[in-house]
């Protein structure tokens, strides 16, 4: 009996928690330390939950509309479209990075508007895991080229089918798709907006 006794006896010292002196005992400087340390996780966790927030806010900034009723579901159509290189490019290629696809024309005006803050994200992008992809519904890459004499930092893609939008339930441009790296539509945006915006890049990020 007096063993066991024993035996709590030095569990209960070895277990800070059950003696109520246990604290008292501590030197201030480890009191501090064990102060800070709880701080600090409260800190990283609360950073993460702030981050999260600030995150999604992102995209609520750029003023998202309700997705089109055909992609409601959240899993977008694939495709497989040429780039200016003529190289083959699918939707779901892209499957683990964050995409922005973008429906676009070079006759529509307020596309042309727009180019220049897509341009600009997408020289952001650069080096990052997210990718971005603007679908012309021209008729031809001579416009496009035209369009862009000295090249673009944009992924182009051509759908001279014009079917390409009509599978994710759009036919007005332009229109914009922020699709997660799970390959699920996340957001969606009808009529042009100002991707040069910081918000841009965090709600891009927000999708990994």
């Amino acid at each position: 009996m007096k063993r066991g006794g024993g035996n709590k006896k030095t569990a209960a010292a070895a277990d800070g928690s059950r003696d109520p002196g246990a604290l008292r005992r501590l030197g201030p400087a480890a009191i501090t330390a064990l102060a800070m340390a709880f701080v600090a996780i409260r800190f990283v966790s609360g950073a993460r939950d702030t981050l999260a927030r600030t995150r999604d806010g992102a995209c609520v900034a750029l003023e998202p509309a309700a997705l089109p009723q055909v992609v409601q579901s959240g899993a977008p159509p694939d495709f497989q479209l040429p780039d200016a290189a003529g190289r083959s490019v699918s939707l779901s290629q892209q499957r683990g990075h964050p995409v922005l696809l973008n429906f676009w024309a070079t006759w529509c005006p307020p596309c042309v508007d727009e180019v220049p803050s897509l341009e600009d994200l997408a020289r952001r992008l650069k080096g990052t895991d997210m990718r971005m992809l603007a679908v012309s519904v021209d008729d031809d890459w001579d416009k496009i080229r035209r369009f862009f004499p000295k090249g673009s930092d944009i992924g182009v893609l051509l759908d001279t089918s014009h079917n390409v939008p009509k599978t994710f339930g759009t036919e007005m441009f332009p229109e914009t798709f922020l699709i997660d790296a799970a390959g699920r539509i996340r957001y969606y945006f009808n009529n042009k907006r100002d991707w040069s915006r910081p918000e841009a890049v965090a709600c891009l990020e927000s999708l990994r």
